[in-house]
């Protein structure tokens, strides 16, 4: 990776406000990730963002890491209600029993996943023939807020017994994870990604 802008002229604007957004816009976000712990550790945090801003759920990643065992889906998938009461009792992370419940339910529909699959990688690059797709927006007003695929992948993770993986937050994922590069033609890390010479997306992926 190149050096990092010595200002924000060529960054993504809503990565702008705080030395802890710039760091994961530069070095995380729209990443090409292919480790299924962490593919599945952003799917918990996505989950945890809903109706909350992702600045939030910076903030309480390290929380969440270490309340959630380093996203060890296996020992996520075994936690009893004292790992309930213990997890509403944890200021580091978002106290809500139904994001709670959710990133529990969502370890042992993982693991399904996986013996079914192979691995979340395997599953969720399959939907774009593992090449990610690259947009070529120009400003926020011009980034959708779900897509054909977002639907599809929220339609097939619902039937597959996940919770909190609404289109929307499934397109937020997308993002995060690199399927899709929505880094803003004139941000730096657009092209560093990929830019034009991978292929583009269509309206409706």
């Amino acid at each position: 990776m190149s050096k990092l802008p010595v200002d924000d002229a060529h960054r993504c604007a809503w990565a702008q406000s705080t030395p802890l957004m710039r760091e994961y816009h530069d070095r995380e976000w729209g990443v090409p990730q292919h480790d299924d712990r962490v593919l599945f550790e952003f799917l918990i945090l996505e989950g945890a963002q809903a109706g909350l801003s992702w600045r939030t759920i910076l903030q309480r990643r390290e929380g969440y890491r270490r309340a959630f065992h380093n996203f060890d889906a296996k020992k996520i998938a075994r936690y009893t209600d004292a790992d309930r009461a213990r997890l509403m009792a944890d200021a580091g992370i978002i106290r809500n029993r139904l994001k709670i419940d959710a990133a529990i339910g969502n370890a042992k529909a993982y693991l399904a996943l996986c013996k079914t699959h192979g691995s979340l990688d395997a599953w969720l690059w399959a939907h774009v023939d593992g090449v990610p797709l690259v947009n070529q927006h120009k400003g926020m007003g011009e980034v959708p807020a779900r897509t054909e695929l977002s639907d599809r992948i929220s339609k097939e993770l619902l039937a597959l017994g996940f919770k909190f993986v609404g289109s929307t937050i499934m397109y937020a994922y997308l993002q995060a994870v690199g399927v899709v590069n929505d880094h803003w033609v004139g941000c730096y890390r657009h092209a560093e990604l990929g830019g034009a010479s991978k292929r583009r997306a269509s309206r409706k992926s």
